[in-house]
Formats: structure tokens, sequence, C-alpha cells
């Protein structure tokens, strides 16, 4: 096969019909389909009981603890962290840039990748049971009225979670996994007596330690 000529692909493509572009795309992938899963530390894994499930798991012990608010079971618990994570994002991909100078320009080396925090914006369910959960993960973390905190090891307050994106179809297409993250900022929820017509809602900043997706060439399947 003839090799292509500088800009042979070019002129192709800017010649190329709407349904060429069509057919090669098939289709994109869609900012609303996804799902995010957010598994509980082991600091509060062991007061909810062997579960070792999705976040959700830890909220209905949080919640009998914190609100007096009856305890959900593992289906019911799963659903929350599923339906009321309303937006979160993507990873980006950051990797550092060492400059060496030289005679007046600067050589560009790659230098160590970098992990930025990773923030979920949540809906407020009306009893608090899924906020109670980030705030307990955060005040074993630190607590509030002293400089101490319930976690032994940094291992049990760091968890995972995973976000999926779907297809059209409901296929999952790729799925990020987050390791090692623990809250270090969940916001505060503005009230105001002008506000009508829409629910209360609120982000969590997670610290990342690294991130892997599926079909990644350093971790085989990650989903």
């Amino acid at each position: 096969m003839a090799e292509a000529q500088p800009g042979q692909v070019e002129q192709s493509s800017v010649r190329a019909p709407i349904f060429t572009f069509r057919d090669q795309v098939r289709d994109f992938a869609r900012p609303n389909l996804f799902q995010v899963e957010i598994y509980a530390p082991p600091v509060l894994q062991d007061s909810v009981g062997p579960q070792s499930g999705a976040v959700a798991g830890s909220v209905a012990e949080v919640a009998e603890n914190t609100s007096g608010g009856s305890q959900l079971n593992a289906s019911e618990a799963s659903a929350f962290g599923t339906f009321l994570v309303k937006a979160a994002n993507i990873p980006s991909s950051v990797v550092g840039v060492v400059e060496v100078p030289y005679r007046g320009r600067q050589l560009k080396l790659a230098g160590d990748r970098q992990f930025e925090p990773w923030t979920i914006t949540v809906l407020n369910d009306q009893s608090f049971k899924f906020r109670s959960f980030f705030e307990s993960w955060s005040t074993n973390i630190q607590a509030l009225q002293q400089n101490f905190q319930n976690a032994n090891t940094m291992a049990e307050y760091q968890a995972m979670a995973k976000v999926r994106q779907m297809d059209r179809k409901g296929k999952i297409i790729r799925t990020y996994k987050f390791e090692g993250i623990w809250p270090s900022n969940i916001s505060s929820i503005g009230l105001d007596w002008g506000t009508t017509d829409t629910p209360e809602e609120y982000t969590v900043e997670f610290q990342v330690q690294y991130w892997t997706y599926d079909n990644d060439v350093n971790t085989g399947n990650a989903g």
C-alpha cells in the first residue's frame, strides 16, 4: 500500500461528506450517562459490619447513630451513591514538566505524574443520611473538638471510588477507579428563604493517591 503523503489525510478529511464523518465517529459519549460508586473506608466498615460494598452500605449505620433514622438495607443504601451523586468528573491526566536551561532556551522533560483532587456534587436527602456518612468519615480522620483521629493508620481512612461512563444502551464503556481517596472538603449548604423549587446540594472534594482505568496497559483491567 502506498504511503500517505504529507497533507493527503488532511485533504481527504476536508472533502469528506457529512455521512463519512457520521460513519467514522458512530456516536459520542454523553456527560449525563454515568454512575459513581464510593466504597467505605475500613474505619467505617468496622462500625457497619462485614459489608465491604459501596458507600451507602455505611450510610445506614451512620444515619442510625447520628440522626436516629431507620436503618437502610443493602439495596437501598447502594442506591444512595448511585442516585444522589448528580455530578462528577473524569480525572485529568497531568505529568509535571522539568525545564533544563540551555543557552537561552528551555529543554522540557517529562517529570512526575500528579493526581489532582476529585470532586463530586451530591443532592442532599431529607434525612441527611448521605451527608452524615461523609461527615462521619471526616471526623474519623480529624475530630471536631480535639486534634486527634480515630483511624489507627492512614490506610484505615482511605477508600476507593469508581466512575463508570455508559453509552446510550446502558453499557459500561469506560471505568475509572480512584485509589486511596479521603474527603478533604465537604462544602457548606446555603439556606435562603427566597429559594424555592430546588433541592439542596453540596460538593465533596477528595484527595486521591492515584487513579487507573479499564484496559490500562500498566495495570490490566481496572474495572
